[in-house]
């Protein structure tokens, strides 16, 4: 099953099951208009999910046209944000980078951090560049979306809360990291937002590419054009996912909706080239006695995505440019205008997807033959704390909303 969340100027999104091919999808059932609140709900959303997703394969003309411009972080914030560094070969590169010595425990003891959580970014949202100078770099990364987690959940049981699977840019400014990790207290101001992919996937949608808490396909990443890594997510991943829920669970319990990446994707073989530029310069510096390749600046682009053995790429593409700090334009949701503390709302949901969720009918959810409808544009109003004021929803979706020329930045 394959899931997005659709930009309706509402904090959250709506919820969408999605085609496998990626082109049409289904707004979710109404009692689970968000993906939080389907992961709050899992043993019951699933099967109607489920559902939807059998609909869509099984008839061509059922759903409307997606729109990736218009998507969102499949969870556009989440409970938590946890990081690891799972590929031994990048963390012994960039330890190197900053003349730093791997832990001693680096094949027994899992390297976390946590990170920013509540901006979540979209699979075409602009990377903000404050300043040149913190050396921006972006990493392409697999990462999982968790149930409830249990306090003290072993690696053996750990498969069972794992609820999807993404791509992530986790961008790092690698010149503001030593200052940091000097303070003895871990990264923060070094970490900005992370972006995700269009589409999130349930485990078993994967096939044989899912084994063992690891994702076996490769992880591209195209930089201005050019493809600078393919490396292979799986065989060298030496912590799985099971490995990491296992480590972080040790003293703490996770609520659904949580968020746990893998790490930078890297490869020790040369050929497979890299998923993020700290390891291409130290490569450099080991052959040459320099770093050559600059950091991200203002313009450049990467691409992110993830091809399977059909050559078929089933989470979608993160597509980013890296625009000036404070000029990140956001298609579908409130942007704060600095300059002049307005909130505007651009244009906002597919008029396509709107139409679908008045008209569309859910499976049923508690057996019966009769399933629940959708009565309003974007599904039932009666949302809780999470639907918008029905002004909101009016002005960021009407016809005569307009959306500026740089959306898709």
């Amino acid at each position: 099953m394959k899931l997005a969340t659709l930009r309706d100027g509402s904090r959250d999104g709506r919820l969408l099951v999605v085609r496998r091919d990626g082109e049409a999808a289904l707004p979710a059932p109404t009692p689970w208009p968000t993906l939080q609140r389907a992961l709050d709900d899992w043993q019951a959303a699933e099967p109607a999910l489920r559902a939807l997703a059998a609909q869509l394969a099984a008839d061509p003309a059922v759903g409307m046209a997606v729109d990736p411009a218009r998507l969102a972080a499949p969870l556009p914030r989440a409970y938590e944000w946890i990081d690891g560094s799972a590929y031994l070969n990048h963390v012994i590169l960039v330890r190197k980078a900053r003349n730093a010595q791997p832990p001693a425990t680096l094949e027994t003891d899992p390297l976390i951090y946590q990170g920013g959580s509540s901006d979540l970014l979209g699979p075409r949202d602009g990377i903000e560049l404050h300043d040149p100078a913190w050396g921006l770099d972006y990493e392409s990364e697999v990462a999982v979306i968790l149930g409830d987690v249990p306090l003290g959940t072993r690696a053996a049981d750990a498969g069972a809360c794992i609820r999807l699977v993404v791509l992530a840019n986790d961008c790092t400014l690698r010149n503001l990291i030593p200052d940091e990790l000097a303070k003895g207290f871990g990264f923060f101001q070094s970490k900005p937002a992370t972006a995700f992919s269009p589409f999130a996937l349930t485990p078993d949608e994967l096939g044989d590419a899912w084994q063992d808490g690891r994702l076996h396909l490769r992880v591209r990443s195209t930089y201005n054009g050019q493809v600078v890594g393919d490396c292979d997510a799986g065989p060298e991943m030496h912590f799985s996912f099971h490995d990491l829920i296992q480590h972080i669970a040790k003293t703490r319990r996770f609520t659904a909706g949580t968020i746990l990446g893998s790490g930078t994707v890297s490869n020790a073989d040369r050929a497979r080239g890299v998923s993020c530029f700290a390891e291409r310069r130290m490569i450099e510096i080991i052959d040459t006695g320099k770093p050559i390749t600059p950091f991200m600046k203002v313009g450049d682009h990467i691409e992110i995505e993830a091809y399977d053995a059909a050559g078929d790429r089933p989470f979608g593409t993160i597509a980013q440019t890296v625009v000036e700090g404070g000029a990140r334009t956001v298609v579908g949701t409130s942007d704060v205008v600095a300059a002049t503390g307005e909130t505007t709302f651009t244009e906002g949901a597919a008029p396509d997807i709107a139409e679908a969720a008045s008209e569309v009918e859910a499976a049923p959810q508690d057996g019966t033959t009769e399933a629940p409808t959708y009565d309003g544009p974007l599904g039932s109003q009666e949302l809780g704390s999470d639907a918008p004021p029905p002004e909101v929803v009016a002005e960021s979706t009407g016809a005569d909303a307009e959306a500026p020329e740089e959306a898709l930045t």
